[in-house]
């Protein structure tokens, strides 16, 4: 990790089993994922606007730099961590920003996790095939 910055805010965000470590600063709009630009990382058009989606709502988008770490997951949760990371470092940097995020839904976190395999099923609830003969 690098030095820590005045300018820089930190979030985390965390989304099934991905954890982002986001920071954000006053820049030209540069979006990085894992070293990468996040356009390469996520490879999918959706996934690019529900990243952006924070900065576009208030509309600060192209403001800020944002270089994301992310472990855990897949893809699509990871692009979830880092919604939520970006939404709480911009909280960090402006409690103003606040009100709006929340209205948009951006500072909740999804708990939808996947539930965990029992024993005498073949899934989480499904059963095995019942054989009458």
């Amino acid at each position: 990790m690098r030095p820590s910055n005045p300018n820089q805010n930190y979030g985390t965000g965390r989304r099934k089993s991905a954890v982002a470590r986001v920071w954000i600063e006053p820049g030209e709009g540069l979006i990085t994922i894992n070293d990468r630009d996040f356009k390469a990382y996520l490879c999918r058009p959706v996934l690019e606007i529900l990243v952006k989606s924070p900065l576009v709502a208030l509309a600060i988008d192209g403001k800020f730099n944002v270089r994301a770490k992310v472990k855990g997951g897949g893809v699509v949760g990871q692009a979830g961590a880092v919604k939520l990371g970006i939404s709480r470092a911009l909280v960090a940097r402006d409690e103003n920003l606040r009100k709006e995020l929340r209205a948009g839904g951006f500072l909740t976190r999804d708990a939808r996790v996947k539930e965990r395999k029992k024993y005498g099923r073949k899934k989480a609830r499904r059963g095995f095939q019942f054989v009458k003969r």
